[in-house]
């Protein structure tokens, strides 16, 4: 069982940015990727970013090249930089790790609230 534990949501400016931090109760390396979801008022739950345990990255197009995702191998954590948010960045964003089992579901964290005022 891995438990996350996302912080640093808050309210910005466009323009403006903000660091989203992920711990884990285990080692990132016990699941097959982690990453970064969000889900704006209304709309479904959409991929921002993942990190393979080997080091792959991907991005949705709407932020590449405004966020990046990184990982502190010593502390467990996945953090979200997100630099240039614009209102539509606005919504909850949730941690996901990836299990290596497939008959095991996702983990999530519990959401953090992301509110970029133009």
């Amino acid at each position: 069982q891995v438990q996350l534990v996302e912080s640093g949501g808050g309210l910005v400016q466009a323009g403006g940015s903000l660091r989203l931090s992920c711990a884990t109760s285990g080692s990132i390396f016990s699941v097959k990727a982690m990453g970064w979801y969000r889900q704006a008022p209304g709309k479904q739950r959409e991929l921002v970013t993942t990190i393979t345990s080997g080091g792959s990255i991907n991005y949705a197009d709407s932020v590449k090249g405004r966020f990046t995702i990184s990982r502190d191998n010593a502390k467990n954590t996945v953090y979200l930089q997100m630099n240039s948010l614009k209102p539509e960045d606005t919504g909850v964003y949730y941690c996901n790790a990836q299990p290596w089992s497939r008959s095991l579901s996702d983990y999530w964290g519990q959401g953090t609230q992301v509110t970029v005022s133009s």
